[in-house]
């Protein structure tokens, strides 16, 4: 594809979005933005979740995982499906009981005001690197294939991509992102379906004969065993699986704000189930794409690996302008499905966990206080994404930090499970002392038994960093009085 058909079709992409943006927005209050009044309908959260699930950096990275580790990660994802469940019939139940608009303020409703804060500055911190990290890779990528071309400096990209998904989310926020999110989730599903397609049509692949194709491939293995230390053991990765869903779909203010949008609890229990059911099918699909392509690359001689996989073979032209459309289609809706939802769970986070404007802000303010922090975001958004490309520069320091943003989530699963399931009552003002702690604690106990034994935690660190933030809440706990679980 050529720059020019390239912008025609992000133009055409977002113009789309803008289109249902305006044909969502109502009354453009608080609670349609941050609840969509909740009225939204349970199969397309669930749809529309599955596209927010899988960031551009997963649509290009799972297929380009298979030539080295082969269907290991579906180990992961079937720990998904345990994940999903704990949510579904432990999470859910508590958030519609207390009616939430976001999960942090049970934190406060069971230990205290620190830890009501600290649980929401850790999903600010996480979810603004880890969204502005996402963002960026694509980012680099349109740069180098469009933009780089046109003289069109990078800052000036992300400023003009952060401000279209401002203005389809500036208005009704949560409610128009289920709509968005269900069209995204479409256009990487179709990139997905026409590049399986058109490749095994290449290979000689039948559709009666591909899952003994699959079943067949030297690359084709699933469960891992044999070796403990390995990061690609089986139970390593399936319970990690299970904590990774739990904390980063169910402890997650951008997964649940559009689940806490459904009708009631009956619905966004539905949801769950069917986005589990969907998202173990999509995931085993895309681990099967990257398969497809390490043979189509050796076919044409195409000398591409891990994430420049997919990428290389759909830009290389051999398989036609529909393949390397849907490509820049689908990244492009990975990547902004995960951006917009992202900025609208900030918005709301920081407007009711960290300034509180339902309860210390005049009722006739809180539209004008609301929508200045959404630009606010907007703003810090652009920001990160110049730090890593100008200040920070090195790739592997912008990944370390990417990875250590995700160490947030450890000290929010220990809080939660604590206060659930324990009657407990740490001293609330020692909760971000040990917050902080325990993933600093969590690196180093890794990298030690990593260097000195020879044993990767992999995603099993998520576990370690619980176990640690828990002890830590236990022993600010002792002779203290018992509280009641909320």
């Amino acid at each position: 594809m050529t720059p020019f058909q390239i912008i025609c079709l992000i133009v055409a992409y977002f113009g789309v979005l803008v289109l249902i943006s305006f044909f969502t927005n109502k009354s453009g209050n608080n609670d349609e933005f941050f609840k969509a009044n909740r009225q939204s309908p349970w199969y397309l959260v669930a749809f529309g979740m599955i596209g927010a699930s899988l960031s551009g950096v997963t649509f290009i990275s799972i297929p380009g995982t298979v030539e080295f580790d082969q269907f290991s990660y579906f180990q992961v994802v079937l720990g998904y499906t345990l994940g999903y469940a704990v949510i579904s019939l432990v999470l859910l139940p508590l958030y519609y009981r207390l009616n939430l608009t976001s999960i942090y303020t049970y934190l406060g409703t069971r230990f205290g005001n620190h830890a009501y804060k600290t649980g929401a500055w850790f999903f600010i911190l996480s979810r603004l690197v880890g969204a502005s990290f996402r963002l960026f890779l694509v980012a680099n990528v349109l740069q180098l294939l469009v933009f780089d071309q046109l003289n069109v400096p990078f800052y000036l990209t992300v400023s003009v991509t952060v401000f279209l998904i401002w203005l389809y989310t500036f208005k009704s926020g949560i409610k128009t992102i289920v709509w968005t999110d269900s069209l995204q989730t479409l256009f990487m599903l179709l990139a997905l379906g026409v590049s399986i397609y058109y490749i095994s049509e290449d290979l000689g692949i039948s559709t009666k004969n591909m899952f003994q194709y699959l079943g067949n491939h030297k690359h084709f293995q699933v469960f891992f065993t044999e070796n403990i230390s390995s990061p690609n053991y089986f139970w390593k990765q399936f319970i990690s699986g299970a904590f990774i869903a739990i904390v980063m779909t169910g402890l997650d203010q951008d997964m649940m704000q559009k689940n806490l949008t459904c009708k009631n609890l009956k619905d966004a229990q539905k949801n769950i189930f069917w986005f589990t059911l969907t998202l173990t099918v999509v995931n085993f699909l895309f681990l099967s794409l990257g398969l497809l392509l390490i043979d189509y690359a050796e076919l044409h001689n195409i000398v591409a690996k891990k994430d420049e996989l997919f990428p290389s073979i759909a830009a290389s032209g051999n398989m036609g302008f529909a393949v390397a459309v849907f490509f820049v289609l689908g990244l492009i809706a990975a990547a902004y499905s995960s951006a917009d939802s992202a900025l609208t769970s900030l918005t709301t986070s920081f407007s009711i966990d960290i300034l509180s404007i339902e309860t210390k802000v005049k009722k006739s303010k809180q539209v004008v206080y609301r929508k200045l922090i959404h630009v606010c975001i907007s703003l810090v958004f652009i920001g990160v994404m110049l730090l890593f490309r100008y200040v920070i520069e090195d790739e592997s320091v912008i990944i370390k930090l990417f990875e250590f943003a995700g160490y947030t989530y450890g000290p929010i699963l220990a809080m939660f499970c604590i206060g659930m399931f324990t009657k407990l009552q740490p001293r609330d003002y020692l909760i971000p002392l040990i917050a902080i702690l325990a993933p600093i604690l969590t690196y180093l106990i890794s990298w030690w038994i990593n260097s000195s034994f020879g044993f990767e935690f992999g995603f099993f660190v998520l576990i370690l960093n619980a176990l640690i933030c828990s002890f830590g809440l236990v022993l600010i706990s002792l002779n203290q009085h018992q509280g009641a679980r909320a």
